[in-house]
C-alpha cells in the first residue's frame, strides 16, 4: 500500500516475496538501510533508500552522520626513493622561498639591486634581468596561464603529484611533521604522548614544539614581505619599529595562518578546504599514472603464517597497515582512489619495504594507470610508466605551455623600451590666438624603461605648419621638435602646446618620440588637432 503522504517512505519493514520479513533490512526514518545487497523493490516507490543493487558488493558500513570529528594523523617515518625525492623538493622549495629576497642583481645606479622585487610604490616588478611595467600586465597573465596549464599537465600525467610534493600546504605540513618527530618521537611515541594526561613533561614538550612552530610561521610571514621591499633595509626597519604598519599586519596574518594550517589543520586543508581534489578528476583519465593498490594481487589479505599454512589461498597483502601508518593524510590506499590521496607515494616506499622483507615482488602499491592495471590483472604485458607520459593529451598540454612561454620570451626580447601617451585638453578644446592662429594643449607622458637617463626627441608628424613648445620654455622656443631628458626607469610628464597658423582645420596627426642614443628606439601616439568650425 502506498503512503498517504507521497513525500514520505513507508515505515513498514520490507518483506520477501513469500511474505516473510527480511530481517537484513532496517527501515529507519523512512529509509531502507542494509548491509546486504538488496533490490530496489524492498522500498516504496517514493522512498529515499540507502542500499546496494544486487550486482554491487555488500556495504561494509553505513554512514550515520554528516560530520565526523577529526582523527589526528600520526604518520610514521619511512625511507625510500619517493621519501628522498620529497626531501629534495622540500629543501629546494624552502630555499627558494626564504632565500630569493636576499639575492642581489646589479641593474645600475638607478634601479634596485634586489633579484626579485615587487615594487608596489613605483609599480614595477623585477625578476633578475626582467622588468615588468604596469602596462605590461599581460606578462603576468601569461605566467598565470602557464602555471594553470602546468598544473593540468602534471595532473593529467601523474595525478596529484603537485599536491604530494610541491604544494605550499604539503611542504610546510611536511616540515611541521618533522618537527613533531624531532620533539615527540616517531608515530608510536606521539600516540602515547597524546593519550597521556597533561603533566610537566608533556607540557614542556608541547611548549617547545609550539615555539618551533611559531618561529617557522613567523619567518614564513617575514620572508613574504621581503619580496615587496629591499630585504636588508626592511629587516632593519622591522626590528627597529620603523617599518610600515602593513608590514606588521601582513606578518601577523601569515604567522597565524601558517601556524594554524601547518600545525593543526594539515590533512583537513587537502581534504575539505582545497578545491583542486574536486577539479582534478576532469584532468585525469584511464591513462593517468596514479598511486594504485593492485587488489587482484593483494586480495584476499592474510598474514605470512596463514599464507604459509594455506598456499595459494591468500594474496600478497599481509594487512600490516604500514601503507596507512606512513600516509600524511591518514587514508588507506587499499580502498581505492579517494579525495584524501595527495599522490606522495610514501605508501609505495612502505609497501616495497614490506614486500622485500617477506620475499615477495615489489609493486603491490605502485604508480600505474587504470589501463595497465587491467592488462596486468589479465596477465598481459604492460608498457613502462615513462612511455605512458607520451600520449596526445600530455603532449598537447606541453606544446601549448611551451608555446606560451616562447611567445612571452620573444615579446620580452623585441619589446620597445620607449613609450609615449598623449592626452589632449578638452576644456577648452582650442584657443584662438590674437594673430588668428589656433593653439591646442596636450599632456604628453614619456616612458623610459631603461635604468639610465635618456634624451628623447618629441616631434610632430603631419599637421603642416604646426610648431610646439613645452611648459619649460616659452613660445620663442617653438619648433616642430623638442628634446627632453627622461630620468632612468621613470615616466616624465610634459605639458605641450601646439600652434597652427590661421585657417587651420580640425585634423588628425601623430606625436612621435625617439631616443637620442645608439638604440634610436621610437614610439608614436595618435592625436587630434581641434580648430574653429569643427562642429564642437
Amino acid at each position: 500500500m502506498r503512503n498517504r503522504d507521497p513525500g514520505r517512505a513507508s515505515s513498514a519493514p520490507p518483506r520477501r516475496e513469500g511474505g516473510d520479513r527480511d530481517w537484513s533490512v532496517v527501515v529507519e526514518d523512512g529509509r531502507a538501510k542494509t548491509n546486504e545487497p538488496v533490490s530496489s523493490a524492498v522500498a516504496e516507490p517514493e522512498s529515499t533508500t540507502l542500499r546496494h543493487e544486487p550486482h554491487e558488493p555488500p556495504r561494509q558500513h553505513l554512514p550515520n552522520k554528516l560530520f565526523e570529528k577529526r582523527t589526528k594523523v600520526h604518520n610514521k617515518r619511512i625511507d625510500g626513493p619517493f621519501r628522498r625525492f620529497k626531501w629534495f623538493v622540500m629543501a629546494v622549495t624552502l630555499a627558494i622561498y626564504y632565500g630569493t629576497p636576499w639575492i642581489r642583481w646589479d641593474r645600475g645606479p638607478y634601479a634596485p639591486d634586489q633579484g626579485v622585487l615587487v615594487d608596489l610604490a613605483n609599480r614595477r616588478f623585477y625578476m633578475f634581468g626582467i622588468e615588468i611595467w604596469p602596462h605590461e600586465f599581460y606578462y603576468v597573465a601569461g605566467l598565470l596561464i602557464m602555471a594553470a596549464l602546468g598544473l593540468f599537465l602534471v595532473t593529467s600525467a601523474v595525478g596529484r603529484a603537485w599536491c604530494g610534493y610541491a604544494c605550499p600546504q604539503t611542504v610546510w605540513t611536511d616540515l611541521f611533521q618533522h618537527v613533531d618527530r624531532l620533539v615527540d618521537g616517531d608515530r608510536n611515541a606521539r600516540i602515547r604522548l597524546d593519550a597521556a594526561p597533561l603533566g610537566p613533561g608533556k607540557l614542556a614538550k608541547r611548549t617547545f614544539k609550539y615555539a618551533i612552530y611559531l618561529v617557522i610561521s613567523f619567518w614564513t610571514g617575514g620572508a613574504w614581505i621581503m619580496y615587496f621591499a629591499d630585504a636588508p633595509t626592511l629587516v632593519r626597519d622591522f626590528w627597529a619599529g620603523e617599518a610600515a604598519p602593513a608590514a606588521y599586519i601582513t606578518v601577523a596574518i601569515l604567522t597565524l595562518t601558517t601556524f594554524t594550517l601547518g600545525g593543526f589543520m594539515r590533512e583537513q586543508v587537502c581534504i575539505y578546504m582545497c578545491p583542486w581534489p574536486r577539479i582534478q578528476t576532469a584532468m585525469m583519465d584511464e591513462k593517468s599514472l596514479l598511486v594504485t593498490y593492485k587488489d587482484w594481487r593483494g586480495e584476499p589479505r592474510g598474514s605470512v603464517k596463514k599464507a604459509q599454512r594455506n598456499p595459494g589461498e591468500f594474496g600478497d597483502c599481509i594487512d600490516c597497515l604500514q601503507c596507512v601508518a606512513v600516509c600524511p593524510t591518514g587514508i588507506d590506499i587499499r580502498e581505492g582512489p579517494q579525495v584524501g590521496c595527495i599522490t606522495c607515494a610514501l605508501c609505495i616506499d612502505a609497501c616495497d619495504r614490506v614486500m622485500a622483507d617477506i620475499g615477495r615482488p615489489r609493486g603491490l602499491i605502485d604508480y600505474a594507470t587504470l589501463e595497465d592495471c587491467e592488462k596486468e590483472a589479465n596477465g598481459e604485458p604492460t608498457p613502462s610508466p615513462y612511455r605512458t607520459l607520451l600520449r596526445p593529451r600530455t603532449i598537447a598540454y606541453f606544446l601549448i605551455w611551451g608555446s606560451i612561454g616562447l611567445a612571452m620570451l620573444f615579446a620580452l626580447g623585441v619589446r620597445n623600451h620607449v613609450g609615449l601617451s598623449v592626452s589632449p585638453d578638452r576644456n577648452p578644446p582650442y584657443i584662438l590666438m590674437s594673430d588668428g592662429s589656433v593653439r591646442n594643449s596636450y599632456t604628453i607622458k614619456l616612458r623610459n624603461m631603461e635604468s639610465r637617463p635618456r634624451e628623447m626627441e618629441i616631434a610632430i608628424d603631419g599637421l603642416p605648419g604646426a610648431v610646439m613648445w613645452t611648459d619649460m620654455g616659452g613660445r620663442d622656443a617653438a619648433a616642430r621638435t623638442q628634446v627632453k631628458t627622461v630620468p632612468a626607469d621613470e615616466v616624465l610628464t610634459v605639458r605641450a602646446y601646439v600652434v597652427v597658423p590661421k585657417g587651420a582645420s580640425t585634423q588628425d596627426f601623430d606625436f612621435t618620440v625617439t631616443s637620442r642614443d645608439e638604440q634610436r628606439e621610437s614610439a608614436a601616439a595618435e592625436a587630434r588637432f581641434d580648430a574653429p568650425g569643427s562642429g564642437q
